[in-house]
């Protein structure tokens, strides 16, 4: 059986291409290491050959493969328009028996040494089809479209699978993602992993007041985010004496804020220690108090690295749509709360200062819980398929 894969954005890179084709077949075939499959990419389609026992894991993979924008499951035949007919005919059988009227053909001729253009392929090809009164021709709102692709072999298929746009993961470097149990920070790492950005995460957990099950959910999303970005390690890190340290010293309209500093100064020294070159968060302009541009400034001074925020334009709804999709969102909503709701004040400063913020930061003396912390931290690799 034969899967096809239409490459993406890759196709408008110009002198470093195969560079990112090496990588996006290097990602397919990680992905599927114990399965007797071959992959090969080709005048931009990506070609998986296994046998039907594989077809799960294929089909899985191509759902959490970066770098393709649509698969499908096709059927090959001989280079003869008699071939292509009947293969046409056999998929408008299959529609027509999930509820297809009308169908369109489409036809892409990449082999110019074949002897009817695309025009010509579609015409002879509809014939047995239309004939027979299996389905109608629609070429303005058709039921189905079955598409004929002339290569070095032909294949022919319908229902398409849209996929995960982007780059392949690997070329665009190394991050540190801030992983919460909420929704926006799992979206935010798979928005990252789009550009081609390979991740790890951190996670800041306060036993006793976040329970275990707060733990296991985050657990679990680092679990998905692996499969999109082939693996991923979840550093979690043990906050509960930094947070008390905040709750004695700092007043209470800067707890919040002063959490986000001191994950931020724990990142500064995981992301040396793993050799990231960014740190990745979950923020959006204006959500919540935290998120004020004043408040955004205030945590990037303490950052020692670029700090990346995909999600900086984009609305709850937004968000909320995208979790959906790549199936962090149910459970995002588990009722297990992070350490960042602990201690939240009724009233947190919405336009803090970095200059206030560096002596606050003082009067804590903090520095030595954040290193014991980081020492501390018990680290989870989750590989891909983390969950199925």
């Amino acid at each position: 059986m034969t899967y096809l894969a239409k490459v993406g954005e890759l196709t408008l890179k110009r002198s470093n291409i195969k560079e990112f084709e090496r990588q996006l077949v290097i990602n397919t075939r990680e992905c599927l290491k114990g399965h007797n499959v071959d992959v090969k990419l080709h005048a931009g389609r990506l070609y998986i050959d296994c046998a039907d026992a594989a077809s799960s894991s294929v089909e899985f993979m191509l759902n959490h493969l970066i770098g393709i924008t649509g698969w499908a499951k096709t059927t090959t035949c001989d280079k003869n328009i008699e071939a292509i007919t009947n293969a046409v005919y056999e998929e408008a059988l299959r529609a027509k028996q999930k509820g297809a009227v009308t169908f369109k053909i489409e036809a892409r001729r990449q082999d110019k040494d074949f002897p009817l253009d695309s025009y010509g392929i579609c015409c002879n090809a509809a014939e047995k089809t239309v004939d027979e009164g299996i389905l109608t021709v629609d070429v303005h709102h058709p039921d189905v479209k079955i598409n004929v692709e002339v290569r070095e072999r032909c294949f022919v298929f319908s229902d398409a699978i849209k996929a995960n746009r982007g780059l392949p993961v690997g070329c665009s470097g190394k991050g540190l993602l801030m992983l919460s149990g909420g929704l926006d920070s799992p979206v935010a790492g798979y928005r990252i992993i789009q550009r081609g950005m390979k991740i790890e995460c951190v996670y800041y957990h306060s036993y006793p007041y976040t329970s275990e099950e707060a733990q296991k959910k985050v657990e679990e999303l680092a679990a998905n985010i692996a499969n999109y970005g082939l693996d991923t390690y979840l550093n979690i890190i043990p906050f509960t004496d930094v947070q008390m340290r905040i709750k004695e010293k700092a007043p209470e309209n800067w707890a919040t804020l002063m959490l986000r500093v001191c994950m931020m100064k724990t990142a500064n020294i995981l992301a040396e220690r793993i050799h990231a070159q960014c740190i990745i968060t979950g923020e959006s302009l204006g959500q919540v108090a935290s998120q004020t541009i004043e408040n955004l400034s205030v945590t990037e001074h303490f950052a020692e690295y670029p700090v990346f925020r995909p999600l900086i334009g984009t609305d709850k709804e937004e968000i909320i749509d995208i979790a959906k999709k790549i199936g962090t969102y149910d459970t995002s909503i588990l009722p297990y709360e992070d350490c960042c709701v602990l201690f939240s004040p009724k009233h947190p400063v919405l336009h803090a200062s970095a200059e206030e913020a560096e002596r606050i930061y003082e009067l804590l003396n903090a520095d030595e819980l954040i290193k014991e912390a980081f020492e501390k931290r018990t680290i989870k690799h989750f590989t891909f398929p983390a969950a199925k």
